[in-house]
C-alpha cells in the first residue's frame, strides 16, 4: 500500500448531527468474500469493533445510510431474501450496541452503467428523496473502493477512504478526502 502524504480535504472537526454518513457495507463493515460474495448470514463476519463503532455514529451524524452493490443478487448467486436476512442480522447486531442504521439501499443490477449501481449516484439520489433534509454540503461516504469514492463525488459529497482491503489503491487519488484503517479508527477520530 502506498503511504498517503495528502492532507485530509475534510474538516473532521465540522461534523455535528447535521450531518449525513453513507457507508458501503462489504469491506467497510464486514469482511468481504475471498473470491466469492457474502451470500448467507453465516458468512457475514463483522471488522472488529464495526457494532460498538455504529454506536459513536450514531451519537454523531443525524442519518445513517447504507448504500451496497449487491450485484451477486442480480446474477442469481444470492437470493434476495438471503441478503435481507442479512441486513435484518446485521441491524440488530448494531442495535445490540446502541448504533442504528437509517437505511439500507442495495443496488442488484449487474450492468456497471446502472444510474443505481455505485460509482453512480443512483443510491444517494434515492436517499435523498426519501430524507429531504440531508444537505450533500454536509455529507459524507466511507468506503474501500475507488467506485465508493467516485460515488462520494458523483454525489457531491466528501469522502473517506478505509485501508480495509486493496492495498494497491493510491491513497493520493483525487477522490479520496481522509484515509483510515478501519471504520471503527474514523469513528473514535470524530470530536
Amino acid at each position: 500500500m502506498k503511504k498517503s502524504t495528502k492532507n485530509i480535504m475534510i474538516d473532521l472537526k465540522s461534523i455535528n448531527k447535521e450531518w449525513t454518513l453513507f457507508l458501503d457495507r462489504d469491506g467497510v463493515i464486514n469482511h468481504e468474500g475471498k473470491d466469492r460474495y457474502i451470500n448467507t448470514w453465516d458468512q457475514f463476519i463483522f471488522y472488529e469493533k464495526v457494532p460498538e463503532a455504529f454506536a459513536v455514529l450514531s451519537e454523531k451524524f443525524k442519518r445513517i445510510i447504507i448504500v451496497t452493490n449487491q450485484r451477486g443478487v442480480g446474477r442469481g448467486i444470492t437470493k434476495e431474501s438471503d441478503l435481507q436476512v442479512i441486513h435484518e442480522n446485521m441491524q440488530a447486531e448494531i442495535v445490540k450496541q446502541n448504533g442504528r442504521i437509517d437505511k439500507i439501499y442495495f443496488c442488484t443490477d449487474v450492468e456497471d452503467d446502472s444510474p443505481r449501481r455505485k460509482p453512480n449516484p443512483g443510491m444517494g439520489l434515492q436517499a435523498m428523496k426519501d430524507f429531504p433534509e440531508i444537505d450533500l454540503s454536509r455529507s459524507l461516504i466511507v468506503g474501500n473502493r475507488l467506485t465508493d469514492m467516485d460515488f462520494g463525488r458523483n454525489l457531491g459529497i466528501h469522502t473517506v477512504y478505509l485501508t480495509t482491503t486493496h492495498p494497491e489503491t493510491d491513497l493520493n487519488h483525487p477522490s479520496i478526502d481522509a484515509v483510515f484503517p478501519t471504520l471503527h479508527a474514523f469513528a473514535l477520530s470524530l470530536p
